[in-house]
This record gives structure tokens, C-alpha cells and sequence, in this order.
């Protein structure tokens, strides 16, 4: 921050804080930021649709206030101190980007619904960048010839567009948000590990700075693609993502990629199949409860159908739940749907009654690995109101793909060290990935290396969502009175409120002591509004800056300071000749 930024009063600072929360807002942070006057929905940011219910509102685009605006720019100015320290070198590339470049990855056709189409007077395509892997291999592509101009590291922070079928949560699923891209160019796949690494630590430091709990966590690469990638997660109960990790290792991961180990069955004899009338029967709790079996000997069977139409059986214990990214990835699909029961009898199985056997041959069948190690279970006969008892799945299903298909859930044992598995929420807020020759290789982004010999070059995609990440910390950092900020992001680091700003007494140390704080170089709000004093210490606890120092009687009749921080409550008294140092010293714990 500059000097001009910090200085502030509450009489010119535009934050018009709310006592009622917004009908619109869901979450936490949503609920605060339009609360505290950082945020506000753009005019025309509404859209509406008729979905089965009928009409509906969503939420679009957001204005960011003055509160707001300094947060993101602490956040960006940490991330743009460790993109540097790690080698990075910032650039800022178009946010319109011409449909030629993704053609040639694939990507235009295969993307979806979420991204941004338009053609501009000619007739030519574009889109609003919801990601940058194409424009810059491009650039990159034209520039760098040979292995001496590698490894290479390019960043921006920009807006990003995706057009969410239903953006919600404010800030955390928009259409329209603030992201730190930066993309690695190395020559090999160890130059593209020590990439992988340095954004790893640099990463860790960002979120360190920023005072969060965070956790760096296994994850799926998703739409990017490439083979390595960590979700860099805020703790937080209200997180949409699940995270699994064990208490005797650092394991950790997503739910999505969580590896898990093959739960073996206690052997038994092997049992003739048999059928049994299971009338009306068609979810696993039903057939469990009427065969007097444990859930856990059933086989759960799920219908998909991919984006090339193609059907896709999945079979879990009856007591699991199917992870349809690892499904997704075991088939090689770019999408998966639920199967409407058309496409379930076209491949021949009856819906609520399916298992492997009777199937046709053909069709794309999945089955756990947990399922495969199953003795003496129940699944479906395809036949109406029909189970099969004593299914051994390594005897009788055939023509199935094994593979782990199924979700994580707390008590699974550790892939690493066989463990316990715990799970927690956050948020995701970061994501690397390594990305291979994915992009230089379909962009024909090549480089000569040490024998003249023409070769793709490795590039890795490291992503900041800014905007989700000042969202993550509320959602972290909030009690019933508002928001608490970490010093690190905080809007002001302190707030001087006179108890009455009518006393020009009051006022006046009021102001000394504003200046004081500014000429030491704190980060400081002088709440100079000639309101109650009830109403100004319930907006600096709704804004929620570190700490409050407040001007009243006894600041002028005892000569003493009040300093209260806002995460613990706690109010120290300081004489006014060393306010300052003991300022200091509070803000230096935090």
C-alpha cells in the first residue's frame, strides 16, 4: 500500500454497511461482504431462467468496493512478492481470445456450456478467457526457439470468465472473478518437477502470508488435464470441498482423488448363484432389508451415460457411494450423466434390478476393486423384482473393468500407511498442475534442445482465485458481529473510533493519534462520523479490522489509550506516551 491509500477517514470512505442480511445472500461470506459494504451485485448482473420449478433468480457479476478493492490488492501484492522470489515474470494477456487457438487443442468443442461465445462484426469466433493455457503456449510458441531460454515462468492476475449454470455463494462461484495464472516452460521432465516444486512452496508461503489454515491436498487435474496436480485448500465447515486425511501420515487429498485400499472380505465357500423374488425392491437399503443381509454383502449398481451417449455401468458395495471423476477417467470420458432407463434396458439391464450378468457384451462395465474382492453378495438379476443371491464377482462377472471407482469416507484406511482416514471441508482456493506436453504438443510449441533436436516443450499451470480467496477467509475468519480479518488482508489494521466526534476534544487526540499511527507506517481508519458510538463499534467489528482503539472520557481525563483486538475481545489500556509501541507490539502477535 501506498501512503495516499492509507489515508482514510470513515467520512470519505464509501461503505454502505447493512444491519439486515440480504435475502440474496447464502453463505457466510456473501452474507458479510454485502453486510460490511464490499461488494454489490452489478446492475443488469441478474438473470433469470424457467427450470422444473418455475422462474428463478441468480446472482451475476459483482462491483467490488472500496473495502474490498484494498483486500484483493494485499492479496495480489503477497502473491506477486512470491511469483517473483520464485522467478516469475508478470505479463497481462487478452481477455478475448479468438476460437482458432482452442480449435487447434480441441478444446472449443469440448469445453461446454461455460464458457463465454461471442463473434465480433465479421463474423469471427471468440470467447472471454475462462483460462489462459492456450493464448499463452501460443505467445510462447512464437518466441522461444532454443533449451538456453528455458525454464520460463509467465504470470498475470485478470479476470477470468465462466459462464456457471448456477453461480451462487457471492464470490465463490461466480461468472466473473479475479485469478493468478502463472504457466511453466521447462525443457524436461525434471526441470518441470522443480517448476512443480517452487510453486508448491510458493503457494504455501502465499496462504501463510495471507494468516489462513490451509492444507495442500491430492487432487484431480480435471478439464486442464496433465498427471500431477494439489488443490491448495482453506479450512473452513462451510467448504464445498471434502478432504480426507489420514492422523498417522501427511497423506491428504480430495475426495475426488483420494486413493483407497481394497477392503478384502473375510473368505467363505463359494456358494451356487441363485435367484430370489425381491418384489418391489429397487434401492439397496430395500433389497438389504428383505433379504435379511447386510448392506455390505449387496452390490450398488449406477447408470451413466457419457457426452458421446455411451452407457456406462458402475458397481460399488451396496454401502459405498460411486466418485464419478475417478469413474469418469477409468472410462475416459470428458462427461458423465445419469443414464435415463431407456439407455439402461438398450444394454440390457432392467433399472433398480442391474448387476454384470446379462449385460451386453460390449457395453462399458466398472467395477470396484472393494467389489471385486466380495463373496457370497447380492446383485441384480436384470430381471423385474429379481436379485441373485451368492455373487462372487471374480467368478461371475466377465467382460468388466476393474478399478477404484468409489468415493472416500471417514474410518477408510490410509493408501499410504494404512492409517485412518479422517475428512474435513475448505475451500478450494489454489491449484497447481503439472500439464506435460498437453498444449506444446497440439500448438506445435517447440524449442531445439542441447542436440539440435526439435522437442515439445513441458509447461506446468499453477492458478490463484484472488477473488475466492479474500471469500475464503471470511468464511474462516467470522463470529455473530462480523467479519475478523488476518492482519496480512485486512482493509485497515486498526480503526481509531472517538467515542463522540462532537467533542472537539475527543476528536482532535482522536485525529493526533490517526496521524501518529499513519506516520509509523500502520495501515489505519479514523471513523470521524458524527454517529453513536453503539453504531461505529458495531461496524468496526462488522468490518472487522485487527484492532480498535477508542477515544472516550478516559483517554482525555486518565491520559490512558483503549486498544481492543477484535478476534479475542481482549482491551488493553495503554499511557498515551507509549500507545504506539504497544500498537505495534499487538499488531506484530496477530
Amino acid at each position: 500500500m501506498t501512503k495516499g491509500q492509507n489515508l482514510m477517514r470513515t467520512t470519505q470512505l464509501y461503505v454502505p454497511t447493512l444491519r439486515e442480511v440480504p435475502a440474496e445472500a447464502e453463505v457466510v461470506s456473501h452474507k458479510l461482504m454485502l453486510r460490511a459494504g464490499m461488494i454489490r451485485k452489478a446492475a443488469g448482473g441478474v438473470y433469470t431462467y424457467l427450470p422444473a420449478g418455475g422462474a428463478h433468480r441468480q446472482p451475476g457479476v459483482y462491483t467490488y468496493l472500496p473495502l474490498a478493492w484494498r483486500v484483493l490488492r494485499k492479496i495480489e501484492a503477497i502473491i506477486r512478492e512470491e511469483m517473483d522470489a520464485a522467478g516469475g515474470q508478470e505479463i497481462l494477456m487478452p481477455i478475448l481470445q479468438p476460437a482458432e487457438i482452442w480449435k487447434e487443442t480441441g478444446r472449443w468443442e469440448v469445453y461446454g456450456e461455460e464458457m463465454f461465445r461471442l463473434k465480433d462484426r465479421h463474423g469471427r469466433d471468440f470467447c472471454l478467457g475462462p483460462t489462459h493455457e492456450e493464448l499463452v503456449t501460443t505467445l510462447v510458441r512464437d518466441e522461444v526457439r532454443s533449451y538456453k531460454q528455458l525454464p520460463l515462468l509467465l504470470y498475470q492476475i485478470q479476470n477470468k470468465y465462466r459462464d456457471e449454470i448456477r453461480p451462487r455463494f457471492g464470490l465463490m462461484r461466480g461468472r466473473e472473478f479475479i485469478m493468478k495464472d502463472l504457466y511453466s516452460f521447462d525443457k524436461d521432465e525434471a526441470g518441470m518437477a522443480v517448476s512443480y516444486q517452487k510453486m508448491f512452496d510458493a503457494y504455501t508461503k502465499v496462504f501463510t502470508r495471507c494468516g489462513l489454515r490451509f492444507r495442500p491436498v491430492e487432487a484431480d487435474n480435471g478439464a486442464i488435464g496433465g498427471a500431477h496436480s494439489h488443490e491448495f485448500t482453506v479450512l473452513a465447515d462451510s467448504g464445498e470441498s471434502n478432504i480426507v486425511y489420514c492422523t498417522a501420515c501427511d497423506y491428504a487429498a480430495s475426495d475426488e482423488k483420494a486413493e483407497l485400499k481394497i477392503i478384502e472380505a473375510a473368505k467363505e465357500d463359494l456358494r451356487p448363484l441363485e435367484k430370489a423374488a425381491t418384489p418391489g425392491a429397487h434401492t439397496i437399503e430395500l433389497v438389504a432389508e428383505y433379504l435379511k443381509v447386510p448392506v455390505e454383502k449387496t452390490i450398488k449398481a449406477v447408470a451413466y451415460q457419457t457426452e458421446k451417449d455411451e452407457t456406462v455401468l458402475a458397481f460399488v458395495r451396496g454401502d459405498h457411494e460411486v466418485n464419478e471423476i475417478k469413474l469418469q477417467n477409468a472410462v475416459g470420458a470428458l462427461a458423465l450423466r445419469m443414464a435415463d432407463d431407456a439407455a439402461i434396458r438398450g444394454v440390457g439391464g432392467v433399472p433398480g434390478f442391474m448387476s454384470p450378468i446379462g449385460i451386453r457384451k460390449g457395453t462399458k462395465i466398472v467395477a470396484d476393486a472393494t467389489v471385486m474382492a466380495m463373496y457370497n453378495a447380492v446383485a441384480g438379476a436384470n430381471e423385474p423384482d429379481v436379485h441373485y443371491r451368492n455373487v462372487t464377482p471374480r467368478r461371475d462377472f466377465t467382460d468388466v473393468l476393474t478399478a477404484d471407482i468409489r468415493l472416500a469416507r471417514e474410518g477408510d484406511p490410509c493408501p499410504h500407511c494404512g492409517g485412518t482416514l479422517k475428512m474435513t471441508r475448505g475451500i478450494e482456493a489454489g491449484q497447481i498442475f503439472t500439464l506435460g506436453i498437453k498444449y506444446s504438443a497440439a500448438l506445435g510449441a517447440t524449442f531445439l534442445d542441447e542436440s539440435g533436436k526439435e522437442r515439445p516443450l513441458l509447461m506446468g499451470c499453477y492458478g490463484i482465485g484472488v477473488s475466492r480467496t479474500m471469500a475464503a477467509a471470511i468464511e474462516q475468519n467470522n463470529d455473530k458481529d462480523g467479519i475478523i480479518w488476518p492482519r496480512a488482508i485486512a482493509p485497515f489494521e486498526v480503526v481509531v473510533v472517538p467515542v463522540n466526534a462532537k467533542i472537539p476534544e475527543q476528536l482532535t487526540l482522536a485525529e493526533k493519534i490517526y496521524g501518529e499511527l499513519k506516520t509509523a507506517g500502520v495501515d489505519v481508519l479514523l471513523d470521524d462520523r458524527r454517529e453513536r458510538a453503539g453504531v461505529k463499534f458495531k461496524d468496526a467489528d462488522l468490518i472487522g479490522c485487527p484492532l480498535r482503539i477508542t477515544v472516550g472520557p478516559k483517554a482525555l481525563e486518565e491520559d490512558k489509550i483503549e486498544v481492543r483486538a477484535r478476534r479475542t475481545g481482549e482491551v488493553k489500556e495503554f499511557a498515551a506516551a507509549n500507545y504506539l509501541s504497544g500498537v505495534q507490539a499487538l499488531l506484530a502477535d496477530l
